[in-house]
């Protein structure tokens, strides 16, 4: 839970780098210690500084937690060992056998491998659905509905989602909204403030920022889910070390400042890719021409760093390309300073091969590190010419 560390009143940037992060009182020490006990001393049976052992709460992850909760706004805030350990403990800790959830029909490979491998196999129906149609969401939708999964944009496909219009119909209909908000970040967009009800992060993305650490957050302002998500993270045990804590707290230190400069360099990429006769299309929410374009505008303070496009050639021209740039890596993950390039029907949604969620052979994903803008233009530019 937050407290009065969480720096109401104070900017983002302010509360990125002081909300949950008082200098040391014994020492004076500008950035917290790395608290790495595992049990913590009590003066007499059940009274204790608050920690009484690390699985269950630990100084540096308590840090963790005050700074993300305030940045999204939340009066609660649980940190996780991944991004898929938080998506687990949401969706394990709010629904039970016979429940229905409603998941986009572009969500990431990972999301749709745990709802469709291990939810599924708990009891949990799921539909996927284009959350962009009203009509679809509105027939897919039964009295077993319990959550509504919202990515977005989504990955990989950029699809903008109406948080605002969703959470309204999810909660008409007695359901309750979850919105991965790993590829906008806090900086971009809140979903609790256009009437979310959990918001989950992959914090080895943006948050951590560096590509050097594996994290999760889970966020939300109703005292009910809190409790239940804080209850799920200590008797699971699915907790970050007090060492990755510390990563993720110097990451987000920096959030505000890289995700501009990921947002200038995907733009001058989308931009590109948008005039070259080897990309058959873009997509980016940042253009006009985006089908989410005002959507985006509306809810989001920038567009991302994140930019798909379809190869005109097809999944060999994509390979070829995805293995012919120099400044882009040929990786996973994303939302580091550094850019990768991958093809997700091979890579990071190979599990939704022969599925509803499948994804185009021909489509790349790109995640535009902060590295010089023309260089990282030339590296992609240089690619594309030679897959003509």
């Amino acid at each position: 839970m937050t407290d009065e560390k969480d720096q109401i009143g104070f900017g983002f940037e302010t509360r990125a780098i002081h909300a949950g992060q008082e200098p040391d009182p014994v020492t004076g020490a500008v950035i917290p210690p790395i608290t790495l006990a595992t049990t913590f001393a009590q003066d007499e049976v059940g009274k204790h500084g608050g920690f009484e052992y690390s699985r269950s709460g630990n100084p540096t992850r308590r840090a963790l937690e005050v700074c993300v909760a305030s940045l999204e706004g939340a009066d609660f805030g649980s940190a996780f060992a991944s991004g898929l350990a938080a998506e687990d403990a949401v969706l394990r800790g709010l629904l039970r056998a016979g429940d229905h959830l409603i998941i986009p029909d572009d969500a990431y490979g990972g999301t749709f491998r745990l709802v469709s491998q291990v939810l599924a196999e708990s009891g949990v129906e799921w539909s996927a659905v284009d959350l962009t149609d009203s009509g679809a969401l509105l027939a897919e939708c039964r009295p077993s509905t319990k959550a509504i999964w919202v990515e977005t944009p989504t990955n990989p496909m950029l699809t903008i989602i109406d948080i605002a219009a969703v959470a309204e119909f999810a909660h008409k209909n007695n359901a309750r909204l979850i919105v991965d908000n790993t590829f906008a970040t806090p900086y971009l967009q809140t979903p609790l403030a256009l009437g979310a009800d959990v918001v989950v992060h992959s914090s080895t993305k943006y948050i951590g920022g560096h590509s050097d650490v594996v994290g999760g957050f889970v966020a939300t302002n109703d005292s009910e889910i809190g409790e239940r998500i804080a209850f799920w993270q200590n008797a699971v045990g699915a907790v970050p070390s007090p060492f990755d804590c510390y990563l993720l707290l110097r990451g987000i230190k920096t959030l505000g400042v890289r995700m501009d400069r990921h947002c200038v360099n995907a733009r001058a990429i989308a931009e590109m890719l948008n005039s070259h006769a080897a990309v058959d299309k873009v997509l980016w929410p940042g253009l006009p021409k985006h089908r989410g374009h005002d959507i985006a505008a509306q809810q989001m303070r920038g567009f991302g760093g994140m930019v798909s496009f379809i190869a005109a050639g097809g999944q060999d021209a994509a390979l070829a390309l995805a293995a012919r740039t120099k400044v882009f890596t040929l990786a996973e993950s994303l939302g580091a300073v550094e850019s990768l390039i991958e093809h997700p029907a091979l890579m990071t949604h190979a599990t939704t091969a022969d599925s509803p969620l499948a994804v185009d052979a021909a489509l790349i994903r790109l995640s535009v590190g902060i590295e010089t803008t023309s260089d990282l233009v030339e590296d992609l530019r240089a690619a594309l010419d030679s897959v003509l």
